[in-house]
């Protein structure tokens, strides 16, 4: 065993188990730490794969910019884990936490059992080697065939923010009772 394939598998783990306790958590704050855990893990795993500006992209975009705004949503909101506001958790009964684990642990077996390992060091059909995760690659295939879910992934991200600035702008009027900056809201101008 080598230290790159000791290294991929570590890295791969720890990913799995980021995303698994990022589902798990009730608290949203730590959710979100454990999903950037999730991300490094990943870029380790692409700089392992020769991938290396997926790998940048990945801490710098994904870990560092959009897990920015998802934290400052969440505080802007007030969020917290729904056993700190005294609100039960929804309840979901075990046969379908059973349900879906069996059904997720098919799935992965299915994958694990079809994944391509051939002797190209990506193991992705299609893609040479040397093509994997370079900034060619990715731009050619992101503005050309991926181009409108990009677009409307910024437009979305757009709509989430101004969505909670309202959303937050709405709960302080309720909580101090201030409603002068409401809208369609008389401003006291008498005509």
């Amino acid at each position: 065993m080598t230290i790159d394939l000791i290294i991929f598998v570590a890295s791969a783990l720890v990913a799995v188990f980021g995303a698994t306790m990022m589902i798990a958590q009730r608290n949203t704050v730590a959710s979100v730490l454990y999903m950037i855990l999730s991300l490094v893990a990943q870029a380790v795993c692409y700089l392992q794969l020769g991938g290396l500006f997926l790998g940048a992209i990945l801490v710098v975009v994904y870990a560092g910019a959009i897990m920015v705004l998802f934290l400052f949503v969440i505080m802007l909101l007030n969020l917290r884990g729904s056993g700190e506001q005294g609100v039960p958790a929804p309840a979901v009964g075990q046969f379908t936490k059973l349900v879906f684990g069996v059904l997720l642990t098919l799935e992965l077996a299915f994958i694990v059992k079809a994944a391509p390992f051939s002797g190209s060091t990506t193991g992705i059909v299609g893609m040479s080697p040397e093509s994997f995760g370079s900034v060619k690659a990715v731009a050619e295939t992101m503005f050309t065939d991926y181009l409108y879910p990009f677009e409307l992934t910024g437009v979305l991200l757009l709509v989430a923010v101004v969505g909670a600035v309202v959303i937050a702008r709405k709960r302080r009027m309720i909580e101090t009772g201030d409603t002068a900056d409401a809208p369609g809201k008389d401003t006291g101008a008498e005509e």
